[in-house]
This record gives structure tokens, C-alpha cells and sequence, in this order.
């Protein structure tokens, strides 16, 4: 976590204070009535805000500060995916409020939203897909490519956001952009002499490139990013699924279930059936399982670059790579991008 602090203005402990750029940003003529830490993070400090508003309503919001340009990026980020979520799919998604620069320390960032009590609970797999697959259906590119308006952040990297007309050219850069950042942190393995070559010349194209010939293509659909079991809960009050802490871009629907591949998830088979009775396979069908394994090395990457003294991770994108390039990575189809 990269967060300077501001004296005066921690979470908890009695405390208040707000930095002005939040006050700001609260409901006009709103007191603040506490602050606390809420939730767990990686890379960001996060809690709650408690005021009552001017008639005497109690209204809670959740902050996110983090320091230094990155974090500005970040902010930015998540509230601009939580703003396009929110559009198509408010009460699923909560309302983002605002993201800024505090006053009182200008290296440091806040992401703004309300406040969703939520249980710790993976939710019914129905209601839970049935919300999923209509931000999918209805969200429309703005220029009808693949990619996302401002850089999104998995964690505290960066991902690949800049607009593409082919899936496969995107898919193909962000699966590069991942794998970099891992060998950065954790070095080159001599296993990917043999299989770097064979994703990016074979397996990719074998995959995705019948995706968008042969008179098919890929709508451009607003995924969530990193929607894994924490990033979902369950309102308290309303019983109903919540999905949050997103880093959206426009992409193959069925990108978003690459993370769910990992046992770890939670989000087992029986969502991804749930989903696929709202929402039919891409085709061709027959490459689901193979597709769906290539976006999960996309996620297992940046998540092993993200955890750097993690080694078990690189050794699942090692067997997650092999076993691609076992079932995809013949001689005879090369790359031409």
C-alpha cells in the first residue's frame, strides 16, 4: 500500500476530519459524524464516512486514498469504471461518487462512492449472472472498438486500454503488457525460450482469430476487469449481489471468466452455466474451454506479477502456458500481427 497519511485525517479513532477536497465533494450543508478503516487492501486505504445530512438523515460513503501520480491514475480509473457499471446497472454496481486530489497533501488521491453494507458471501448464482450478462449485452463501445477511455489499474498495475478494432490485436497486447511485468518482477524462465513464441504465433491466433473471420465477430462488451468472489458480496439490506473495486474496458464477453477459471475463485461451474442460459456461446463453441483457459493466463500473469515474492504463481502461469501450448500450439498457423 502506498499512502502517506495526513495527520489529523486518519480513519477512526474518534477522528472527524476530512481533507477539504472530500468535504467538498459530501453533501452540501452534510456534518461529518465519524470516519473509521473499512475493508482490507493491497495497494490503497480504504473506510467509511458517516454524516448526517442537513435534514438530519444519516448517509454513509466508502473511501479509497492512495498517494503519489499512480494512484491519481487509479482513482481515476475505478471511477470512471464504476461510473460506466453504474450506467448500465445501478443498485448492482454502487454509485461513484467522485475522484480528486486532497488539499491538504497534493500527492495524495480519494475515490468517492456510497457506502454498501455487504455480507461476505458469494451470491446466488441466477441473480447474480442475470445482473452480469445484461451490462455485457447492453453496453455499447463508444466507437464501437475494443479498449476503455483512461488506463484502468488491476491492482496497482496498469493494464492495456488503448482502442482496437480486432479482439485478437487487444487481447494480444494486454497478454504482452502482463507478461512483461511479470518477467520484470520475477525473471525469464528458460521454458519460455520454447513457450512465449508458441502463445503469441500460435495459440493466440488458433484461439481468438476465428472469433472474427469467416463472417463472425465480437461485440465489444463493458466487462468488470477483475471480477473475482472479493470484488462481489451481498447487500445486508437488500439480499441482493453487489460488484465492486472494478478496472473496466470493452472487450470479448468472455474474457471476464477467465478469472473465474481457479478453484480459488469460488465462482465455479455452475455460474458460468447460469450465465450461458442468458447469453449464448461465442463461436465457434468448440474453442470455448481453450478461450476461456488463454484469458485465464492473462489473469494468472498479472496476478503473479503483482505478488512478487509469490513463486507458486509462477509456476501456474508456467503450467497454464504448457498445457496451452499442448493443445494449441502445433506447427502450421503463425501469427501475422
Amino acid at each position: 500500500m502506498n499512502y502517506h497519511g495526513a495527520e489529523g485525517l486518519e480513519f477512526g479513532g474518534g477522528n472527524v476530519n476530512v481533507d477539504p477536497s472530500v468535504a467538498a465533494v459530501l453533501p452540501m450543508g452534510s456534518r461529518v459524524i465519524s470516519t473509521d478503516s473499512h475493508g482490507v487492501s493491497f495497494w490503497v486505504n480504504t473506510g467509511r464516512i458517516d454524516v448526517e445530512l442537513v435534514d438530519g438523515t444519516p448517509q454513509v460513503f466508502f473511501i479509497k486514498v492512495i498517494s503519489n501520480e499512480r494512484g491519481k491514475d487509479m482513482t481515476r480509473g475505478e471511477f470512471e469504471s464504476m461510473k460506466a457499471l453504474y450506467s448500465l446497472a445501478p443498485g448492482f454496481a454502487p454509485k461513484p461518487i467522485a475522484c480528486g486530489t486532497y488539499q491538504t497533501i497534493p500527492d495524495t488521491h480519494f475515490f468517492l462512492s456510497e457506502f454498501r453494507d455487504m455480507m461476505d458471501d458469494t451470491p446466488d448464482p441466477y441473480r447474480f449472472v442475470e445482473r452480469l450478462a445484461k451490462i455485457h449485452l447492453n453496453s455499447r463501445s463508444p466507437n464501437g472498438k475494443f479498449g476503455f477511455h483512461v488506463t484502468t489499474y488491476s491492482g496497482n498495475l496498469p493494464q492495456v486500454t488503448n482502442w482496437e478494432d480486432s479482439w485478437e490485436t487487444f487481447f494480444t497486447k494486454t497478454m504482452r503488457k502482463a507478461l512483461d511485468f511479470e518477467i520484470a518482477v520475477k525473471g525469464y524462465d528458460p521454458e519460455f525460450e520454447e513457450l512465449v513464441p508458441a502463445l503469441f504465433d500460435r495459440v493466440i491466433p488458433r484461439l481468438l482469430r476465428p472469433l472474427e473471420t469467416e463472417g463472425r465477430s465480437v461485440k465489444p462488451s463493458l466487462v468488470h476487469g477483475d471480477l473475482w468472489y472479493a470484488n462481489s458480496g451481498i447487500d445486508i439490506d437488500s439480499g441482493e449481489p453487489v460488484i465492486f473495486d472494478a478496472c473496466c474496458f470493452y472487450a470479448h464477453n468472455e474474457y471476464e471468466f477467465g478469472q473465474w477459471r481457479p478453484i480459488c475463485n469460488r465462482f465455479g461451474d455452475e455460474y458460468l452455466a447460469a450465465y450461458n442460459t442468458f447469453v449464448h456461446i461465442s463461436a465457434p463453441e468448440e474453442d470455448f474451454e481453450g478461450r476461456l483457459d488463454l484469458y485465464r493466463l492473462r489473469f494468472d500473469t498479472h496476478v503473479s506479477a503483482l505478488f512478487t515474492e509469490n513463486l507458486t504463481l509462477r509456476v501456474q502461469v508456467l503450467n497454464v502456458m504448457r498445457d496451452l501450448v499442448q493443445r494449441y500450439g502445433h506447427a502450421g498457423r503463425t501469427s501475422v500481427l
